[in-house]
């Protein structure tokens, strides 16, 4: 095996790891919590489905690479729930290591690109960044719509939080937010979001 197909095999078998990794979201079912590859898995079919709520045209061969890679930072860095004040202090420091390490892994080229992806999201600047961000909030969302709140009931989450962690979230798709917002009332309404705002 040559040096360049050795690197890009030992970093697919390491983020292998990243369906290992557990977020504070239940699958639609409720049955159980999702993983980052699952998580990750659906924005990229979101990706394409909803592409015609972007306000501004986006690449979508660069957008489905872009929400693939997020989270393998996490391989490293661990979830940082969405509400956890006190995780998100540290949780740039923590990822921009996972990043250096994981992508690290690949041949340069490969590296930089995937690594240059990740920044870019994290950047939030890009029509591409932004519509994937919108994914990003919206998916967890709807599958807490869809299972009566679960997940906004264990945390205690409260409106101000869900509004505060979603303040862009219509940059990448105005029509979009305009529907979260709706689902958020309902669960406002129902008693599983703390309607504080």
């Amino acid at each position: 095996m040559d040096e360049r197909l050795k690197k890009q095999m030992d970093f697919i078998l390491e983020v292998d790891k990243v369906k290992n990794i557990m977020r504070q979201t239940y699958l639609a079912d409720g049955k159980r919590k999702e993983n980052d590859a699952e998580h990750s898995w659906h924005l990229a079919l979101m990706a394409v489905l909803l592409k015609e709520y972007a306000p501004k045209e986006v690449d979508l061969s660069k957008v489905i690479p872009m929400v693939l890679i997020h989270d393998l930072v996490e391989i490293d860095a661990g979830d940082t729930y969405a509400y956890d004040d006190d995780g998100a202090k540290t949780k740039r420091a923590r990822e921009k290591k996972g990043a250096d390490r994981i992508f690290g892994l690949l041949p340069e080229d490969q590296g930089k690109w995937l690594y240059d992806l990740w920044e870019e999201f994290e950047a939030y600047e890009t029509p591409e960044a932004k519509y994937a961000h919108m994914l990003d909030n919206s998916q967890p969302l709807f599958l807490n719509d869809a299972t009566d709140g679960i997940s906004w009931v264990e945390h205690g989450v409260k409106k101000s939080q869900i509004y505060k962690r979603n303040s862009r979230t219509g940059e990448g798709a105005p029509k979009i937010w305009e529907y979260m917002q709706e689902l958020i009332d309902k669960h406002v309404e129902k008693g599983h979001v703390i309607g504080d705002i």
